[in-house]
């Protein structure tokens, strides 16, 4: 419900493209931050794709502050995972960080956050903004393969499996005009990958072979 106030708050900058038909997400993203990314690629996108472009980077620049071991990330990181900073103290630190992009961050990008701060729901940062670019990705035709392994890959390792991932069915289906790969370790794994494409999954880790060995030690007693 609170994601839902975000979009008369943004479209209230886009009411002169009232006459432009209903735009559709190219997919469907699950779950609140689903909605506030949704959100926020509409309201981009109804204004026009140079908008949703700068959005992207702004929330790619983010999200690549917010993954670094820079003295802002660590600052970022406490303070949209602490409930006692107060709103305004988190909302006046990302405005400044975002005001080290490249051209000042776009309108939509601050009152999405903007918004987020309000909501109490800048610990879903993260997710809102992986959501808002698997939205993009989909509307320029790509398909992003998330590979999570326990350690990072090997490049020779990397290589192959994208090579055959890319002539896949898993990649091919739905009519993908390029596929990208995303990696994540995941140390819980113990070994092997899992691979994972919207809401398709192939668990090939040493963990899940474990969990059916166990279940099935449980299920012959």
């Amino acid at each position: 419900m609170m994601a839902s106030r975000f979009v008369p708050r943004v479209l209230n900058q886009t009411r002169g493209y009232a006459s432009q038909a209903a735009i559709r997400p190219p997919i469907q993203i699950e779950g609140l931050a689903g909605k506030y990314a949704t959100a926020a690629y509409v309201s981009a996108l109804t204004k026009s794709e140079k908008d949703l472009s700068k959005v992207e980077s702004d929330l790619k620049y983010f999200h690549d502050v917010l993954k670094s071991d820079s003295p802002d990330a660590v600052k970022l990181r406490s303070f949209l995972t602490n409930p006692t900073v107060p709103a305004q103290t988190r909302t006046s630190t990302i405005s400044e960080l975002l005001s080290k992009q490249k051209g000042g961050a776009d309108e939509l990008t601050t009152n999405l956050f903007n918004t987020l701060s309000q909501n109490g729901r800048l610990g879903l940062s993260e997710k809102v903004i992986e959501g808002f670019l698997q939205l993009t990705s989909a509307h320029r035709g790509e398909v992003i393969i998330t590979i999570t392994s326990a350690k990072p890959l090997e490049k020779s390792i990397s290589s192959r499996l994208e090579s055959a991932l890319k002539t896949s069915q898993f990649a091919t289906t739905g009519g993908a005009k390029s596929v990208k790969f995303d990696y994540k370790v995941n140390s819980s794994l113990q070994g092997g990958v899992t691979v994972d494409l919207g809401d398709r999954s192939v668990d090939l880790s040493v963990a899940n072979r474990v969990n059916k060995l166990n279940a099935l030690l449980r299920d012959s007693i």
